[in-house]
């Protein structure tokens, strides 16, 4: 039921067109000027108003203003009842926002076809303002990267593609740190030099993974190099563009969140392990980290440079030979010129 409210001085006008409405159905609201009839508007927000203009304490032209001011009333639908006929009079009241304008004396048929006119008309413009905003929510949420499955998406399908060889350089420490990269294939490693021009490295990284990662405000150089340790595809998108879709969607941005304070804390781990470890066991540990990342089964062969070992674990090249060769001895692995295959998972895992 359509609630209707009729702001009218003249109390035997008020209480006649009251009871007419309500006879045809309405939901009847009744306020004796303009003040009160402001007031009853806004608290009780009804579907329709109708209002006179010649009133004490507010006319009906500043009830039209007061409620077209207020974002919780400017779309109630306004009909002026007035004894002015004046063409001025009805141009100022349809110039201030008024839906329609009926002159006293009115007939009854008069009055509900101006109604119900107006509640049709409103009615298909709410309808018309929904389906809009639902359309602009969808082409939002269609243009929008929702999730970090649909962000890895983004970059394979929006990237730059590029292919790095075994060996050569994704970007150098100094480099301008433009671009933000997803490993498509490959494995790539973050390396340093230490004081004493050691190299070190600092992270291993595969597919599915991303690579570059510094400030988003400042055009920081990369502070390590990044290097292919077999052929490598990646996808670059820029910082600026990744800023921007990283903006739209608030949950995206904090699994990416996650994925780097994960990152982090398996370097500190790995910094840990390289400080406090034996020998043999940051070579161990080393031997299981590049077949996870290179994703090789415990069976499986791994090709990798004694150096690149030697480097991850944070021990000498000579160290790392030594102990590969007492692990061989043992049974733990197999070495065929650069191939190491696991042959105990186990005991590997064990070793301290």
């Amino acid at each position: 039921m359509k609630t209707i409210l009729i702001i009218e001085d003249d109390v035997a006008l008020r209480e006649n067109t009251a009871e007419l409405l309500e006879l045809s159905n309405y939901n009847v609201l009744t306020s004796p000027n303009g003040a009160a009839g402001i007031e009853q508007a806004k608290k009780e927000k009804p579907d329709i108003i109708v209002c006179d203009i010649m009133m004490p304490e507010v006319d009906g032209y500043g009830v039209l203003q007061a409620l077209a001011n207020d974002v919780n009333t400017r779309q109630i639908p306004f009909i002026f009842l007035s004894a002015k006929t004046e063409h001025k009079e009805i141009r100022k009241g349809m110039d201030l926002g008024a839906d329609d304008y009926l002159t006293k004396p009115f007939d009854e048929e008069e009055l509900l076809s101006a109604i119900e006119s107006r509640l049709a008309k409103s009615s298909i413009l709410s309808a018309m303002a929904k389906e809009i905003q639902q359309a602009a929510i969808a082409e939002q949420d269609e243009d929008s990267v929702r999730s970090l499955h649909e962000l890895k998406n983004f970059f394979d399908d929006n990237g730059t593609i590029i292919q790095v060889k075994k060996g050569e350089p994704v970007y150098k420490v100094g480099d301008h740190s433009n671009n933000i990269f997803l490993i498509l294939k490959g494995v790539v490693k973050s390396h340093k030099m230490d004081e004493s021009g050691k190299e070190l490295t600092t992270a291993l990284h595969k597919a599915d993974d991303f690579l570059g990662f510094t400030s988003f405000d400042e055009n920081f150089p990369y502070q390590e190099s990044a290097t292919a340790v077999e052929d490598t595809e990646l996808a670059a998108i820029s910082k600026m563009e990744l800023k921007e879709v990283l903006g739209k969607s608030r949950n995206v941005s904090l699994e990416l969140m996650n994925v780097l304070t994960d990152n982090l804390s398996e370097i500190k781990e790995q910094l840990l392990q390289m400080a406090y470890s034996s020998v043999r066991k940051k070579t161990a540990q080393t031997i299981l980290q590049f077949a996870e990342v290179l994703n090789k089964k415990s069976e499986d062969s791994i090709k990798i440079s004694r150096n690149d070992l030697a480097s991850v674990a944070g021990i000498a090249t000579e160290s790392l030979i030594r102990t590969l060769s007492g692990f061989k001895k043992e049974g733990l692995i197999e070495i065929e010129g650069r191939n190491i295959r696991i042959l105990d998972l186990e005991r590997l895992q064990t070793i301290e």
